[in-house]
Formats: structure tokens, C-alpha cells, sequence
């Protein structure tokens, strides 16, 4: 059997003990700041997927040590190592210390933006090496978890874990910002703009009419062709070099109809190619724009999230 182990580390008030507990919700087994010298004990002995914490709070932590051991695992013929690195703006992180009014780790007795400033540098080695780098400054606490439920939900054994590729399709608007995982970026706006249509301008690209619209427009099918061909001949290759996560983002101008139709119909024609491997390729698609707009109505995920402190 196929062991597996999950490294989370990163930015103290990033999410770690968040995904923590959203790993050991899925059926992981998790450990927080364990001495790096008891990880081959934890992943030799466990008889369940396992989570491990680790940061800047432990005693003598080295990053250099922390990679060093994740590659001496990863050597093992019957185990699968994932390393996730969760930060945060310097302004969001300020703004969660702020308040909880809890102390950062490495600066109990002075300014909280000395301490990320140290345990940035002291962990950027991890964040250049992880295999999954998530940014929470704008992600709200059950987004967080679907992520990593979408990720590492137990199920798939032997060989075929080990060439899994989870595939995130993402639909954002480009004057917010490019999402900063993407591997691969596509933009839309030149198609013909739903926004313009008064009876379409308050819906989204989720909605059979608002889909139909961007299919019109003469030049779609050839750009979407496009992009799946490339998608394609890239995804298996992604999979021949033990790629484990792809990100690819598709804009508009608004983050609601041109690319949010796009990322949901490359999503079903990717899980419905017979030319991929449906047991190795899993897709997830995702609409950041949208999830903004929803966390911003009240949430009771919101208030646990305040609550939690250095959980997000």
C-alpha cells in the first residue's frame, strides 16, 4: 500500500493549522511540529495518510534539514511526499496578528512584521520547492478546505497515485490580478462581451444563455480549440515529469462570464477526453471572481476564520 504523507509549512497566521485540520477531516492522521527526526517513524508505522506541521516554531528548525529529509522519504518505492507552503500578504498577515492580538513566533516581544520578515526568509527555500504553494490572503476558510479536499482526498493507490495530476482551471479577471499558482494563462477578452448585453450583464458565465452569447462569436471555437489542443499534448507531459498539480487560468475583463463559460466547459471536455487518462488526470474548476462575491455575504465560515486567528 501506497503511503502517504503530507509536509504543510509556511507563514505563521497562513493557514497552516487550517489545512491541518481539513487534511485530518479527509482521514489523514495529523501532527504538528513533530522533531523532523520522528518523520520516518510517523510515515514507516502509519497505517493512514499522514499530515505533518512544520515551521519556524520548532527548535532548531532548517529549512535545508526539512527538504533533505522530504527527499530521503520520497526515495522510498512505497511512499508519496507532498510538501504545501501556505503564505499570505505582509498587510493581511499584520491584519490577523492585529486581530487575535496574538504574539508572532519569532518576534514574542517585538513588531510583528520583524517576525514574517524572518520566517520569510528562513522558510523561502521551502516555498522555491513546494509542490503546492496557496496564497490565503483572499480565501475564505471553506474555500481553503474544498481546496485541499479537492487535492489530497484519499483514493487513488499504488502506481496511479504516484503519477496523479490534479488539474485546477481557474476563471479570474485580469484588472484584480493574475492568480499567482498559475502554471499557464489564457485571455479572453477579446471575445464579444456579455456584459454589454443588459439582460445578461447580471448573470454569469454558468448560465446556459450567458454561454451561448460567448459561443457566438466567430473567432470562439478556434481560440477554445486552441487551448484544449495545447492542454492536450502539454497534461501528459505534465505527468511524465511527476508534475502532481497544474493551475490553468483563463481571464476576462470581470472575472464573470467569458472566462468563468470557458474554465467550466475545458473542465468537462478534459474529464471527457478518451485521449487522457481519466484515473490519473483529476480536474477541478473554480471561478475566484465568483467565490469573492459570495464570501463577501454574510458567512458564519467567515466569522470562524476571525475566530481561529492564525487558522487563516
Amino acid at each position: 500500500m501506497l503511503k502517504r504523507l503530507v509536509v504543510v509549512t509556511g507563514l505563521s497566521g497562513a493557514g497552516k493549522a487550517s489545512i491541518l485540520r481539513a487534511l485530518e477531516d479527509i482521514g489523514y492522521n495529523a501532527v504538528d511540529n513533530p522533531p523532523l527526526t520522528l518523520l520516518d517513524a510517523l510515515i514507516s508505522r502509519a497505517d493512514q495518510p499522514t499530515a505533518v506541521g512544520l515551521d519556524c516554531r520548532s527548535r532548531g528548525f532548517d529549512a535545508d534539514a526539512v527538504l533533505t529529509t522530504i527527499a530521503r522519504l520520497r526515495a522510498a518505492p512505497d511512499a508519496r511526499v507532498d510538501l504545501v507552503y501556505a503564505w499570505a500578504d505582509e498587510a493581511v498577515l499584520l491584519r490577523r496578528f492585529t486581530e487575535t492580538r496574538r504574539r508572532h513566533p519569532l518576534a514574542p516581544q517585538g513588531r510583528v512584521v520583524d517576525g514574517i520578515n524572518e520566517e520569510r526568509a528562513a522558510t523561502a527555500p521551502l516555498r522555491l520547492e513546494a509542490d503546492l504553494v496557496i496564497d490565503t490572503s483572499e480565501l475564505p476558510l471553506a474555500q481553503l478546505r474544498q481546496r485541499v479536499e479537492q487535492r489530497f482526498r484519499p483514493g487513488l493507490d499504488g502506481e496511479g497515485a504516484r503519477r496523479a495530476l490534479t488539474l485546477s482551471i481557474v476563471s479570474f479577471a485580469f484588472p484584480a490580478g493574475l492568480p499567482r499558482e498559475s502554471d499557464m494563462v489564457f485571455d479572453a477578452r477579446f471575445l464579444r462581451n456579455p456584459h454589454y448585453d443588459p439582460i445578461l450583464r447580471q448573470r454569469t458565465g454558468l448560465d446556459a444563455d450567458v454561454g451561448a452569447y460567448v459561443e457566438a462569436d466567430p473567432d470562439f471555437e478556434r481560440f477554445f480549440s486552441g487551448i484544449k489542443a495545447l492542454l492536450t499534448l502539454v497534461i501528459p507531459r505534465f505527468v511524465q515529469e511527476s508534475k502532481k498539480y497544474g493551475t490553468i487560468a483563463v481571464g476576462c475583463t470581470g472575472g464573470r462570464h467569458r472566462s468563468v463559460h470557458i474554465a467550466e466547459r475545458l473542465a468537462r471536455e478534459l474529464k471527457a477526453d478518451s485521449t487522457l487518462d481519466s484515473e490519473i488526470l483529476q480536474v477541478a474548476v473554480s471561478h475566484r471572481e465568483l467565490e469573492r462575491a459570495a464570501a463577501s455575504q454574510p458567512d458564519p465560515a467567515l466569522h470562524q476564520q476571525a475566530e481561529e486567528g492564525s487558522a487563516i
